[in-house]
């Protein structure tokens, strides 16, 4: 399913196949020979997505980009089923695997891994090659990679990240946090309710 939203309509390359069941939304360009898998999301959220050649997004992957922080994905990458990248640089060749999580502002570089289930925080810099093992989480830049049971460590370094003012604009100190998040970023997300579906069967 193709969709207009906030004005700009996808663009994808003749030879990409997008299973009928995915989601292209907005300010997307989609390379030649990729392959965008069922339940699939790329969604430009007031920022432009691009995807190289001969990507590979699986099943119920989300791909996201946001204003202040555009996705671009290099040539012969793989984002595995049910991952998630978040206003993020993937550099070529890079392998996403099964549930990774990719946060804004983050960049992989070239012939790294993030393995299953692991995380690359927001900001966090991935120097070529690297491996972020199996439910590990990367922080930080340069980046420290850090496994789930170091949890005060991790913690530390994204209170330095600053989540909520990086991504929502919102002061971490807000007493009423949650309440400015939500209905800050509700009001963007909102903007689809006038999308148009470019490919009605």
């Amino acid at each position: 399913m193709r969709f207009e939203h906030l004005g700009a309509e996808p663009t994808i390359d003749e030879t990409a196949v997008v299973a009928p069941t995915a989601v292209i939304s907005g300010d997307v360009t989609i390379g030649p020979e990729c392959q965008i898998l069922h339940g699939a999301v790329v969604s430009a959220e007031g920022g432009p997505v691009t995807l190289g050649a001969h990507v590979i997004v699986m099943e119920n992957a989300v791909i996201r980009a946001s204003a202040a922080s555009p996705v671009h994905i290099g040539d012969h990458v793989l984002v595995g089923p049910g991952a998630t990248v978040s206003g993020a640089v993937v550099d070529d060749e890079v392998f996403l695997a099964t549930g990774t999580r990719v946060f804004n502002g983050a960049r992989i570089g070239a012939r790294s891994e993030v393995r299953i289930n692991a995380v690359v925080h927001l900001r966090t810099v991935l120097e070529p090659r690297t491996v972020v093992p199996i439910g590990w989480v990367a922080v930080g830049e340069p980046a420290r990679l850090l496994p789930p049971d170091r949890h005060e460590e991790i913690w530390a370094a994204q209170q330095e990240l600053d989540f909520p003012g990086y991504v929502f604009g919102v002061d971490r100190e807000t007493p009423d946090l949650m309440v400015q998040l939500t209905e800050r970023y509700g009001r963007g997300l909102a903007r689809h309710a006038h999308d148009e579906r470019l490919d009605e069967a």
